[in-house]
């Protein structure tokens, strides 16, 4: 009998070990809209990523690009009790609160395209705003010999990297370029393919000189039979863009990958969850060496991919 209970408490203590090791890092990540090319490329890269690590991980991608929808999604988290809440945020004053609960609940908060985030443990970019901008800026001074004007797109006016990148590219022109004059100041509607279109087609009409769309504005070009005229350029899906950079429909632009994005908010949210602390010359997978602003916990490096007709099939067949 005593070597039954021997065994059987042996067994007990072998299925707790079992169970214990198998307790896994739970992370969630809300995007700013679900079911585009750009978010399904960071879901693959978050799934990819869980599976290497053993870890679970799921991406939320809310129906619009509502801030509403965004505070919602981070709740459910935070009342499931995950470990690890990642965010892309549409509006960072909206979200501000909601990620401040879910510090106070104890849980780990990291952001990526949120650099004026208070209550984040982490930012993360695969790209300066200041490089991001000024590529594009110089990619529409190379296509622009001659001056004009020209109009810049950003996802709304309260996307804050959009908007730094924007003030990177228009810093730029007027200091490099002030031939060539922008339009208004600015536009916020790149997240909505009707709106794109549409005040596109309006400045074309009222600007005979227009040379250059930095973001989205490809269809109101091809309607208006600009191409080759206007430039279009900005960070836009490879596949979705293919065809239309083979045609000279888009000119080209930046981008960083997605998918990458997706697997260091894995990486950093199982570092975190684990206890590691973030150091200066570090290599974390998918950022490289880092140089963490500590002050203002970002960290920030330049991995940008360059879309053209030489490297967007290459991009395209990747699933990016």
């Amino acid at each position: 009998m005593m070597k039954v209970k021997g065994l059987v408490s042996a067994m007990a203590l072998a299925v707790g070990i079992s169970t214990a090791a198998a307790a896994e890092t739970s992370i969630g990540v809300v995007v700013k809209i679900g079911g585009i090319p750009w978010f399904n490329a960071m879901q693959d890269g978050i799934e990819r990523r869980a599976k290497e690590l053993g870890v679970e991980a799921e991406m939320i991608g809310p129906v619009s690009a509502d801030p509403s929808l965004q505070v919602q999604a981070i709740e459910d988290l935070i009342a499931k009790g995950v470990d690890v809440i990642g965010v892309v945020p549409n509006d960072e004053a909206a979200l501000e609160p909601v990620l401040k609960k879910a510090r106070d609940a104890g849980i780990i908060v990291i952001s990526h395209e949120g650099p004026g985030l208070e209550n984040v443990d982490w930012n993360f970019e695969l790209a300066s705003a200041e490089g991001f901008g000024e590529a594009h800026a110089k990619l529409l001074s190379d296509e622009t010999p001659d001056g004009g004007k020209y109009a810049v797109y950003v996802g709304s006016l309260t996307v804050p990297l959009h908007n730094a990148w924007a003030d990177a590219a228009i810093a730029w022109m007027d200091a490099n370029r002030p031939d060539i004059k922008i339009v208004g100041d600015r536009y916020g509607v790149a997240e909505n393919v009707d709106d794109s279109r549409s005040t596109a087609l309006d400045l074309i009409a009222a600007n005979p000189d227009l040379k250059g769309f930095l973001a989205f504005g490809s269809r109101a070009v091809e309607e208006r039979r600009k191409t080759g005229e206007i430039h279009v350029m900005g960070p836009f899906s490879p596949g979705q863009g293919r065809k239309m950079i083979h045609s000279g429909v888009l000119t080209g632009g930046f981008m960083w990958n997605p998918a990458q994005a997706g697997e260091v908010f894995v990486t950093l949210g199982d570092m975190l969850a684990n206890g590691e602390k973030i150091e200066a010359g570090m290599n974390v997978p998918g950022l490289g060496v880092i140089d963490p602003d500590f002050e203002h916990r970002d960290i920030i490096t330049d991995n940008l991919l360059e879309i053209n007709k030489t490297t967007v099939d290459d991009l395209a067949d990747k699933g990016l």
